[in-house]
């Protein structure tokens, strides 16, 4: 049980450390001007004002002091006053400062951690409840809280000092009375300790709360939200949360409602009633305490009181506080599974898929089963199947969102893991089926980046033409310069899914890549429409390698080889006529979905 509390206390000094570390390391200069700040107030008003001016005050009082004593008195309060209050400007202005310094430097850090973590985070919930944890030190203000109430020990500790010293210069007896308010640091401490206990527990209900309210507002949910019986749903989700949130705060609430109380009464009642009992005792009945050493004993023993419940407090928050910079740390720690090599790629010579087997973690149904495939430079390759078969799980492993389980990835016949991972991507140009455009200009959604040069400008031109988004875009007042969105510009526009999917497959004609990838690029068009922006796409890839990745088949007739994909491996490869020449599963697939389109075309007619 011992060696248990002292891990506990050593875990809990680690992460005091840790978050003055942080606080240090974002904005050097934040914590010695909140600590400025706070020991200023502090130590004029709980020590110089309060207590030594009030006792020298009446000590004149009682000794008949004269009129110039009084007013050089008065003048050394002011100046006190004022070089307090100066520094306390000074050192809250400098503070502002640095806290907006500090805000920027941890979100730049959490933000570069979110996007540098493995995929496999963004499908585990355990990763998003770190991340929420993470993200709430900036967002519930505990790190303001932190360096707060920090401060406060330092500026409390030092007034503590001084006041017990001009008591004990009084009587050091009363200093025993001062014992008790060490109970005060024991409930303050398991209070804190709650306290994290009970937010961990409701984190997972608060991401669930947030789900919900943001689903709300954002307009990708708007229709389905007045279309149908969804908003009970999620209605009912949140009323959940709710209701899991307010049975852990009972759980906790009385058991800290009565460690306040207990610290409460150790830390205030009880010390004041023993010290005025005490003084009242020694100046009425022993008649040897000075009226100026009676007023200053009940005024310094407030203060003090004050100062001991205080900075207990303050201690258990700082260790609260702190432990929330251990959410920080986990998140921060994280070290990705999937790790890149040194070897820079360098222009396409071929991608092989060498015996690759494949299993999503927590699940037991592999997605690949010993694959086989190779591509070689300048091939247009379509890898075809039904929904599940494998294709989007592919395309993940070559970009190395996820390592294979066994087998291999080869770029030019060298291992993938041997490459560095941006080195091997940046030869990459990929158009996902459930791409995302942003609330950002058009230009800025194609180069995904700040438009800075009239390079940029003939670009993102060239690659809205060859991606065929001209038809759409020529049409706009501000042409590329057009807000997509009016979520943060009035002037801002909306533009169809098959247009925001031209959007983003211009993205990888704006990239100088050696491998184009479109993972079911077209699921926003209909069937001529898709046909012609493949013929679009294969004239302006031209030399180019192209993977195309699709269950609908017309980029299939395009291509130079198919790649059937069925239950996570290779059933059949050839060229379309070849495929269908065969009468497998592929001549089925196309069949099928040929006497679907003459339909609709009948139909239509």
């Amino acid at each position: 049980m011992k060696k248990t509390k002292n891990k506990n206390q050593f875990i809990g000094l680690k992460s005091v450390i840790y978050a003055l570390k942080t606080v240090h390391n974002c904005a050097p200069g934040m914590m010695l001007a909140q600590v400025s700040m706070q020991t200023s107030f502090w130590f004029f008003t709980g020590f110089v004002k309060d207590v030594l001016f009030l006792k020298l005050l009446l000590d004149l009082i009682t000794n008949g002091g004269t009129f110039k004593e009084y007013v050089l008195l008065i003048l050394l309060l002011v100046a006190a006053e004022i070089i307090a209050t100066g520094i306390n400007c000074f050192s809250d202005y400098y503070g502002s400062v640095q806290w907006k310094k500090f805000y920027k430097n941890l979100n730049d850090k959490i933000f570069q951690k979110a996007v540098s973590v493995d995929m496999e985070c963004y499908e585990n919930p355990a990763f998003y409840d770190k991340y929420k944890r993470a993200t709430e030190i900036i967002s519930e203000d505990h790190i303001a809280m932190f360096a707060w109430q920090f401060s406060n020990i330092i500026a409390g500790s030092l007034t503590g000092i001084f006041l017990i010293i001009y008591v004990i210069s009084i009587d050091p007896k009363i200093l025993l009375i001062l014992l008790v308010s060490v109970f005060v640091l024991a409930f303050e401490t398991i209070k804190g300790k709650l306290d994290v206990k009970k937010d961990k527990e409701m984190t997972p209900h608060k991401r669930s709360k947030a789900y919900v309210k943001r689903t709300l507002y954002l307009r990708d949910y708007a229709k389905d939200m007045r279309t149908s019986d969804i908003f009970d749903v999620m209605h009912e989700r949140y009323k959940t949360a709710i209701t899991k949130n307010r049975e852990i705060i009972k759980k906790y609430g009385w058991k800290i409602a009565f460690l306040e109380t207990m610290s409460g009464f150790f830390g205030k009642a009880l010390p004041v009633a023993v010290t005025y009992v005490y003084a009242v005792f020694r100046y009425a009945v022993k008649k040897d305490l000075k009226v100026s050493d009676f007023s200053v004993i009940m005024t310094a023993m407030s203060n003090l009181k004050d100062v001991f419940n205080d900075v207990g407090e303050a201690v258990s928050d700082v260790r609260r506080e702190a432990e929330y910079f251990n959410n920080l740390r986990a998140f921060m720690e994280y070290e990705s599974k999937v790790i890149g090599g040194t070897k820079i790629a360098e222009e396409l010579e071929c991608i092989e898929f060498r015996n690759v087997s494949f299993t999503y973690p927590d699940t037991d149904e592999a997605t690949l089963n010993n694959l086989n495939l190779k591509i070689n430079k300048g091939e247009t390759i379509a890898i075809v199947g039904k929904n599940g078969a494998g294709k989007s799980t592919f395309v993940k492993l070559l970009l190395r969102f996820y390592d294979v389980d066994t087998g291999e990835i080869l770029y030019n016949g060298v291992n993938i893991k041997e490459y560095d991972i941006a080195s091997l991507r940046s030869k990459l140009a990929t158009v996902f089926q459930d791409y995302k455009v942003f609330a950002l200009s058009i230009g800025e959604n194609i180069l995904c980046k700040e438009i800075e040069t009239e390079k940029d400008k003939e670009n993102v031109a060239t690659a809205i033409i060859n991606s065929g988004a001209s038809t759409c875009v020529d049409k706009l007042p501000q042409k590329a310069e057009t807000v997509l969105t009016r979520e943060f510009d009035e002037k801002g526009t909306g533009i169809s899914g098959g247009e925001q999917q031209k959007i983003a497959t211009a993205r990888m004609f704006a990239k100088d890549f050696e491998l184009a990838i479109l993972d079911e690029p077209s699921s926003a068009l209909d069937p001529v429409a898709e046909y012609k922006m493949y013929e679009s796409l294969i004239e302006a890839t031209v030399n180019k390698t192209v993977i195309y990745i699709s269950h609908r088949l017309s980029s299939a007739v395009l291509s130079d080889n198919i790649y059937v994909f069925d239950n996570g491996s290779v059933s059949e490869h050839g060229t379309h006529e070849q495929l269908m020449a065969n009468k497998q599963g592929y001549y089925e697939m196309f069949t099928l979905q040929a006497s679907s389109y003459k339909s609709q075309e009948e139909v239509e007619m």
